[in-house]
């Protein structure tokens, strides 16, 4: 699907468009993203970096290494410490709760299942995978 979306981080100071082709919407229960998201799983908008656009601020950055193995790189406003998107060598996956309306929102998968957290019930619906 081909769309042009808006965000923000939680103070304003960072602003983005992406206008291009979503790929997908991930619904990831692996550590990093529970440690970074501060809940059970965190929500990624998987899309071409090209596709992304800063409209205002700046962000900071560094790189970690992902449960695959992979290396990214997250980058976050500096002012509020949201973070606003992670990218790989390939993709990039803007977190999906920092877009203005997230109301047409629906999830493709569920991955990295095997650490999901006791109490989080998966859909019969979506295909949920241990890993990535």
């Amino acid at each position: 699907m081909k769309q042009t979306l808006t965000g923000q981080c939680q103070c304003g100071a960072a602003k983005y468009v992406v206008s291009g082709k979503v790929h997908r919407l991930n619904i990831c229960h692996c550590l990093d993203c529970q440690r970074q998201s501060g809940s059970a799983f965190g929500m990624s908008l998987v899309i071409d970096p090209d596709a992304f656009s800063l409209t205002q601020g700046t962000l900071k950055t560094f790189k970690t290494r992902a449960n695959s193995g992979r290396e990214k790189t997250c980058a976050f406003c500096p002012e509020c410490g949201v973070r606003i998107y992670n990218r790989t060598r390939s993709l990039m996956s803007i977190k999906a709760g920092t877009l203005d309306d997230t109301r047409a929102l629906t999830p493709d998968g569920h991955y990295w299942v095997k650490r999901k957290q006791p109490w989080v019930a998966l859909p019969s619906d979506i295909p949920c995978h241990e890993e990535i």
